[in-house]
């Protein structure tokens, strides 16, 4: 497969098969997963980054766990729509997950996911600042799945 469109992603996937949502953080990957029905994210994990192989065979394996076959990369747009550094690294991510595994890979505009996950964690569960930093990649990446799941079923 390749990366696809938003609107492509369920043609190229099988069935009931779950997708993954991953927020690209520095040092960790935030993971979520759908149900089967592509309706609800939830958070899973967070992959702590070492070596780019050692990080995506985690992701495989975490994959494979919930029977998932595509992924949504949160791709960092700037605020006024362009794209800087963050967002090339991202896609150079989802290029080397390619040159590892075909799977279909679609992009979705993650702007302010982590702000708003850090707004929930601090006024509705009233985390603590620890607590929040372990939660936040992982809650923004089911944030970003949840967003792009949703622009699927409005489309």
């Amino acid at each position: 497969m390749a990366v696809v469109d938003l609107l492509e992603l369920p043609a190229a996937l099988p069935p009931y098969a779950p997708v993954v949502g991953l927020d690209l953080g520095e040092k960790t990957v935030g993971v979520a997963v759908s149900d089967a029905t592509r309706t609800v994210a939830s958070p899973l994990q967070l992959i702590r980054k070492t070596k780019f192989t050692d990080d995506a065979a985690a992701l495989f394996k975490l994959m494979e766990s919930r029977g998932a076959a595509g992924i949504v990369v949160g791709l960092p747009v700037n605020m006024d729509g362009t794209e800087g550094p963050r967002c090339q690294s991202s896609r150079a991510f989802a290029r080397n997950l390619l040159r590892l595994r075909d799977l279909p890979i679609a992009f979705w505009d993650e702007r302010m996911s982590s702000m708003a996950v850090n707004r929930v964690l601090i006024s509705e569960a009233d985390a603590t600042r620890a607590r929040r930093a372990d939660a936040v990649d992982k809650m923004a990446a089911a944030w970003i799945l949840q967003g792009a799941l949703e622009r699927l079923r409005n489309a």
